[in-house]
């Protein structure tokens, strides 16, 4: 059994850095199998420990999928390990703002994208400039402007990271440029349409990983798109 899971590490190590479909799935697999291991878990903590902080390899989807195995791991001390050295996550939680985005992470990471979403919108408000009590919530192209290039890649990254590499804005736009920048190929593909019928908030939107993929987080297209287009435009979503 230690042979299988030494050789799922090694097979982990390897494969750490591809972000394609199948490599992804390849990875969750990976980490489930070798998580079941209370000896192997803190190993992989210690592959985690080794690209972040000690060699801080490029950011990954392979670390946001670790640090969510082993953060809701039932493994005694383990998560109490894993908040000394990663307090706030994998993802810098980075504003020009001074907004506090650890709600957002500690909604991700329990796969509660629905709160996720809400709280997206709430910060996209704000960073814009809308007060709470502003009557007017939902956003201008020329709001967009006003979005910090450091929060909204913040909110991006932690979107993609803790949604292994399936929901987030960026996401979004390479979806959008897949299908040559077509809008309505955009809606159907992302779920927001179906058969032509624009989806109802709440209900109709799916809140889980079964969602296709770019389903989330919402942006409300439907006064029309050069809101969403400016935002596909912004220096935070550019590669």
């Amino acid at each position: 059994m230690t042979n299988v899971i030494n050789n799922n590490l090694a097979i982990l190590r390897k494969i750490a850095n591809l972000e394609d479909y199948f490599s992804i799935n390849q990875q969750i697999e990976l980490v489930k199998q070798i998580s079941k291991d209370q000896f192997e878990a803190f190993n992989l903590l210690e592959f985690l420990i080794e690209r972040r902080i000690r060699k801080i390899t490029k950011l990954s989807y392979v670390d946001g999928i670790i640090f969510k195995s082993l953060y809701n791991s039932q493994i005694i001390n383990l998560k109490e390990t894993i908040n000394t050295y990663f307090k706030e996550g994998v993802v810098q939680l980075e504003s020009s703002n001074n907004i506090n985005y650890n709600p957002l992470f500690q909604s991700l990471i329990a796969n509660n994208f629905r709160e996720a979403n809400f709280l997206t919108q709430i910060y996209l408000q704000e960073l814009a400039g809308l007060k709470k009590n502003n009557k007017r919530q939902w956003l201008y192209f020329t709001d967009i402007l006003k979005i910090p290039y450091k929060d909204l890649k913040t909110i991006d990254t932690l979107w993609r990271i803790y949604s292994e590499g399936k929901f987030g804005f960026s996401i979004q736009k390479q979806i959008w440029i897949y299908n040559n920048k077509n809008w309505e190929k955009l809606w159907h593909m992302i779920g927001w349409k179906v058969d032509n019928t624009a989806m109802r908030y709440p209900n109709e939107f799916i809140w889980d990983h079964r969602a296709p993929k770019g389903h989330l987080p919402l942006f409300n297209q439907l006064r029309g798109v050069q809101v969403i287009a400016s935002l596909f435009k912004h220096p935070a979503l550019k590669k």
